[in-house]
């Protein structure tokens, strides 16, 4: 399962239970691409365990060694330099 955070205004790219679960948790711009199995109950399953697996700017922090403001402003300047779609996190189920 792979999970990207997308540009504001792209919506959500994802196929059909995905789709479903990300419209019910209120998520708007996000692309998300599935591997594997297309049974609907393990993506549905796979898409929160992936969900689950996300980290916060402070736990990245923390490991790297560096301060929660180095993480986010270079985020937040990977976004804008128009690189487009910038990855929240790469986790598979099986």
């Amino acid at each position: 399962m792979l999970i990207r955070s997308a540009t504001q205004g792209t919506g959500i790219i994802a196929g059909g239970p995905m789709r479903a679960v990300f419209e019910s948790l209120g998520v708007q711009d996000i692309v998300a691409k599935s591997t594997g199995t297309s049974n609907p109950y393990n993506m549905v399953r796979a898409t929160f365990d992936a969900l689950k697996e996300q980290v916060s700017p402070r736990q990245i922090a923390a490991k790297r060694g560096k301060k929660v403001g180095e993480i986010v402003s270079r985020r937040a300047t990977v976004e804008h330099s128009g690189g487009g779609e910038v990855s929240l996190s790469a986790g598979s189920a099986e």
